[in-house]
């Protein structure tokens, strides 16, 4: 009797340890993002993007760093995908990348987190000129004149590679053509939302742009942007040799035109007021 005493006194074995879903999650995206292979890395970044948390970001902003190019690329795009924005300043710093490829990405976020700093980007990439003293380095506006350099983004956008939002149909059909307009045509969307009005003579002058992706994206912007002084500008639109140019033309001329500003003093200055 005693030893089947003693032995219900011994506690039973505790069960095997095993982690937990969430406890194995993160180990299996820590471990991607260490990988010591670039494309394991960049995977695991990209899926990151999906969280919104403080570990999620410190990992991204670490690979910021990282010598791959595609993983900083992903590293720059997940964070913005998370509106991390305390990450701001570091993405800023990441503008100064020697691959271009990254500097669209952090340009992406910036814009994501709305951070003015993106316009500087893409003004550059529409008019291959520095918007100010604090826009691109000139080897990254070296970059934006080699179009075989742009060529290269245009593709990657066209993949998805890098984050160029609706543009993927529209690059693939022009990559066959070894163009680089998808890239410029992106920069012109964008600067829609820039209220400097360097921007806007920017958009006015590429109007003329020979590209007709490029055309339509600027003609885009205006309507968006709803500034009534562009108005003037767009109106010979109404007769390219395009379409699709012509109905976009024709469809921002109303649009600029119902919103109309009311006659000002003579000497007066008609300034744009973005949406």
């Amino acid at each position: 009797m005693l030893p089947l005493l003693l032995l219900l006194a011994v506690p039973a074995a505790a069960p095997p340890d095993h982690p937990s879903p969430s406890k194995q999650a993160w180990t299996i995206l820590r471990d991607g993002a260490a990988d010591k292979s670039g494309t394991r890395r960049a995977r695991a970044l990209h899926s990151l993007g999906m969280l919104n948390n403080r570990q999620a970001q410190s990992i991204a902003e670490e690979a910021l760093a990282d010598p791959d190019k595609d993983v900083r690329s992903e590293a720059a795009t997940s964070l913005g995908r998370m509106r991390a924005l305390a990450a701001r300043p570091k993405l800023r710093a990441c503008l100064n990348d020697k691959e271009v490829q990254v500097v669209l990405a952090c340009a992406n976020s910036l814009y994501l987190l709305k951070d003015p700093l993106a316009f500087e980007v893409y003004y550059a990439l529409l008019t291959e000129e520095r918007k100010s003293s604090g826009g691109l380095v000139q080897s990254q506006l070296d970059t934006l004149h080699d179009r075989r350099q742009l060529e290269k983004l245009a593709f990657e956008t066209g993949i998805g590679f890098v984050p160029f939002g609706g543009m993927g149909w529209q690059a693939i059909k022009t990559i066959a053509h070894d163009d680089a307009s998808p890239v410029r045509a992106l920069a012109a969307e964008r600067l829609a939302t820039d209220p400097d009005p360097k921007s806007a003579k920017a958009l006015a002058d590429y109007l003329a742009d020979k590209k007709t992706r490029v055309r339509e994206a600027v003609v885009e912007a205006i309507a968006k942007r709803g500034d009534p002084a562009l108005l003037k500008a767009v109106i010979p639109l109404l007769d390219d040799e395009n379409e699709g140019v012509r109905f976009d033309a024709a469809a921002t001329v109303i649009r600029l035109s119902q919103r109309r500003l009311p006659p000002r003093a003579k000497g007066s200055v008609l300034v744009g007021r973005p949406k």
